[in-house]
């Protein structure tokens, strides 16, 4: 057999062949083989070339996340989260729509959806052949100001399912009776769409922010025929090489400066299979997961985010420890760039308006003696909690949305179950006494964190204890288990050092070694994913 094969070549030729022992069958055996233990930067690097050749990235960085999301599609059964992949423009003719047809080239169980109802989404996801991966095209259709009634459920799918053991909770008729079924959520989902996505959405993606190319940018013409066909030999290396991953992974992956919490959980996923891929893919992911996280927190936030870091600014420059509200209005109605100002049909925010926004984090107006005068008022004690809660050091406000609902939950159409059955986890078989949730019971420790670990740096009436890296002595981000340093300024190695990692509470056995539990999964797969070209 000679040239290179698709998966549909290895399904006609070798998963059916009736005669295991002739030439035919040992030439694509030793194909599989050598596709399995193939070179994962190597592979990494040529999905990234055919993505080069057809989409135009804002930067660098986009482009490693969209090879990294490809990549971790293929083995959603090991992640306990997925990263929704968002490609977001102001205007049309960006090229969003390329990047999602280009995408379902390489992923496996493409799904393209556009204006698609919920049920038909739940439905398709919970697929008993397979769980597909979810191309939306047109979101903004969905979130926009003309969206549909049902957006508040799709909403709630998209939020829940970037959950592993999430299900959409459904009643069906049968007979005469009302019986109640659950459907998978979980799946691997890209959006495409104009402006942007509302904050649930958002802060569970990679935003990909694309724009119109330059007259100088090139990029080839897409044809579907042409390009799935060149676009098969690569899904069928990343199809063989994802089925190596389990025996692969054994630690979690060290976050960078900057990314935890919500943004780890996003990362996660897609630093382990560049750590396992190897050459410069560690490192390159970890600088687009700093930027991209970076970039996020630039986007707009919510109005009271905004207050609060309006409201710092005030009384941190000016020294005061108390002001009364008529002066706090009027400083924020005489602040440029600010929407303050458009309050109240364009009269300005007042004390009423201040008091809305300020109720949900605990601050309300007492009355305050400033000199000679006596009234309503706001004292920074009162606002140092949240100040400290909801605003960074560096008193930039995060685009995170603040005091938001659990999507999986009550009054959702998507809850969490449990299971008693073992989980297979990063190479690692967990079995609880009380069942795994569906969220994952170690998380505590995901991202390199240990019970040993010193906390963060604590903010003083000094002002902010500001933490130095250990290389370059700048100014860094605190975050337990990084040795200190900016990702930048630690050597590049294929496998990072793992952090801290011990038991979660509640487990009565941890196996080191998943081989056996794995292997079969992992087996599955391959005839699975082979059959699919079918």
């Amino acid at each position: 057999m000679s040239g290179t094969h698709t998966g549909q070549d290895l399904d006609a030729f070798g998963y059916d062949a009736p005669a295991p022992g002739d030439a035919t069958h040992r030439a694509v055996t030793h194909l599989r083989s050598t596709w399995q233990h193939q070179d994962g930067a190597a592979l990494l690097d040529d999905v990234e070339a055919f993505y080069n050749r057809f989409v135009v990235y804002p930067g660098e960085h986009e482009r490693v996340a969209h090879v990294l999301w490809t990549a971790h599609a293929h083995r959603m059964d090991l992640w306990d989260s997925t990263p929704r992949l968002a490609f977001m423009s102001p205007e049309p003719g960006s090229g969003k729509s390329r990047a999602l047809e280009v995408t379902a080239a390489l992923v496996p169980r493409p799904l393209h959806a556009v204006n698609a109802t919920v049920p038909y989404l739940i439905r398709k996801i919970a697929d008993p052949d397979g769980t597909p991966t979810l191309l939306y095209d047109e979101i903004d259709t969905v979130f926009g100001p003309k969206a549909r009634d049902a957006s508040e459920d799709l909403r709630g799918v998209l939020n829940a399912g970037h959950r592993r053991g999430a299900v959409s909770g459904r009643c069906r008729i049968v007979g005469k009776t009302v019986e109640p079924e659950e459907l998978p959520a979980y799946c691997a989902v890209a959006l495409a769409g104009l402006h942007d996505l509302p904050d649930t959405i958002r802060t569970r993606s990679v935003v990909v922010r694309m724009r119109r190319r330059r007259p100088d940018e090139r990029a080839e013409p897409w044809r579907a025929r042409d390009g799935e066909a060149a676009a098969a030999p690569l899904r069928t290396r990343l199809e063989a090489w994802a089925a190596t991953l389990p025996e692969r992974i054994t630690r979690w992956p060290t976050m960078p400066d900057g990314v935890e919490d919500r943004d780890a959980d996003v990362w996660e996923a897609l630093l382990t299979v560049a750590d396992h891929a190897g050459g410069n893919w560690p490192h390159r992911a970890r600088q687009a997961a700093t930027a991209l996280v970076a970039a996020s927190r630039t986007v707009a936030v919510t109005s009271g985010v905004r207050l609060l870091a309006d409201l710092r600014d005030l009384f941190t420059q000016g020294g005061h420890d108390k002001l009364l509200t008529t002066d706090v209005t009027d400083h924020l109605n005489a602040l440029e760039e600010a929407p303050w100002s458009a309050y109240s049909n364009g009269k300005g925010v007042g004390p009423r308006d201040l008091a809305r926004l300020l109720a949900p984090y605990g601050v309300s107006s007492r009355s305050v003696r400033d000199g000679e005068r006596t009234g309503k008022g706001y004292r920074a004690t009162d606002l140092a909690d949240p100040w400290a809660r909801y605003l960074p050091e560096d008193g930039r406000p995060p685009a995170r949305e603040t005091g938001a609902a659990d999507p999986v939950g009550p009054g959702s159409s998507v809850t969490r179950v449990t299971t008693s059955q073992p989980r297979v986890r990063a190479g690692l078989v967990v079995v609880t006494g009380e069942g795994v949730t569906a969220q994952g019971s170690h998380r505590h420790n995901r991202h390199g964190r240990g019970p040993g670990d010193a906390p963060a740096p604590t903010t003083t009436h000094d002002g902010p204890a500001v933490p130095v890296c250990r290389v370059c002595h700048g100014p860094r981000t605190p975050y337990p288990g990084d040795g200190g340093t900016h990702p930048t300024c630690r050597p590049v190695a294929p496998h990072p050092a793992p952090g801290h990692h011990h038991p979660p509470t509640g487990v009565e056995h941890v196996f080191e070694s998943a081989a056996p539990a794995l292997a079969a999964p992992a087996a599955t797969l391959v005839a699975d994913t082979e059959q699919e070209g079918r």
